[in-house]
């Protein structure tokens, strides 16, 4: 590991903090958001056989995968996404 340092205005340090705090905002509103579907899933699952439109789903999705597990609908992040 190199070790150095480096030299950056206040401003662009303020930009950066503010950067992360938006980034860190983002992801906790994606996880309810997930958090959500996997629920309304669930539910449509326990209602209607829909899991050869949950195959096509994750044939063609680029980002994610759904699971249904025990009843249980779980949306997986793809690693390259």
């Amino acid at each position: 590991m190199v070790k150095g340092s480096v030299t950056i205005s206040i401003e662009d340090f303020q930009s950066l903090l503010d950067v992360k705090l938006k980034a860190l905002e983002a992801d906790g509103k994606r996880k309810i958001a997930t958090k959500e579907l996997q629920v309304f899933l669930s539910y449509i699952c326990s209602r209607v056989d829909i899991s050869k439109h949950i195959d096509e789903f994750n044939r063609q999705s680029q980002t994610c995968s759904i699971n249904i597990e025990d009843g249980q609908a779980r949306i997986q992040l793809n690693e390259k996404a």
